[in-house]
């Protein structure tokens, strides 16, 4: 049985095309998939909170020697990873802010990313310990990143892939959908475009 992590970054709890896509992913799946789960993590809904002094010095401290806010901050950091390591596939919702991720979700990656849990330190350099799961990013972008002149702006797709390599998934499959402040015909048709690349890969 199939068990999925959706992870929701964008602001616009309205009408965001990341979030619809990703939903909409995930419906179809679950019904080509009967059986599989959904857990859904929220990250505007529900913020997890930035790194701070709490976190960084209960990943740094002895775990004998840290105090109730240290014990506090690792515990969510516990639960994030916890809901990675259930899953077989993850799924996350990503829109472009600033040429890169919403701060929402670095805020979670901050929590993610860490020694010990989902990479260590080898003699032959880090290994990345969250190995034989699936990622599917939607991405939504008001320009176009892909390719042309804005490519080298793109700090979202080559962010994400680089991170998520670091603590061992490499099974990634993206599904864009820019140019969606062009309006009109533009954004809709790479909406469309979009949906046709997700009832693709649903099975």
């Amino acid at each position: 049985m199939s068990q999925i992590l959706l992870v929701q970054s964008s602001s616009n709890l309205g009408s965001s095309v990341s979030r619809d896509l990703s939903e909409g992913f995930v419906r179809d799946y679950q019904a080509a998939h009967p059986g599989a789960t959904v857990t859904r993590r929220d990250l505007v809904s529900n913020p997890v909170p930035h790194l701070g002094v709490d976190l960084l010095g209960a990943m740094f401290g002895k775990p004998e020697a840290l105090d109730e806010a240290q014990v506090a901050a690792l515990a969510i950091s516990n639960t994030l990873i916890d809901e990675i390591a259930a899953a077989s596939l993850i799924v996350m919702g990503v829109p472009m802010y600033n040429f890169s991720i919403p701060s929402a979700l670095k805020a979670w990656i901050d929590h993610v990313v860490r020694a010990g849990r989902t990479f260590e330190y080898t003699a032959n350099g880090p290994k990345g310990l969250v190995t034989g799961k699936k990622l599917v990013l939607f991405l939504a972008s008001g320009g176009v990143y892909s390719d042309g002149p804005f490519k080298p702006y793109d700090f979202q797709q080559t962010y994400l892939r680089t991170i998520f390599g670091f603590i061992g998934i490499t099974d990634v499959t993206i599904i864009r959908a820019e140019g969606l402040a062009f309006g009109g015909d533009k954004a809709a048709g790479a909406i469309a475009e979009a949906r046709v690349q997700t009832t693709a890969i649903t099975a």
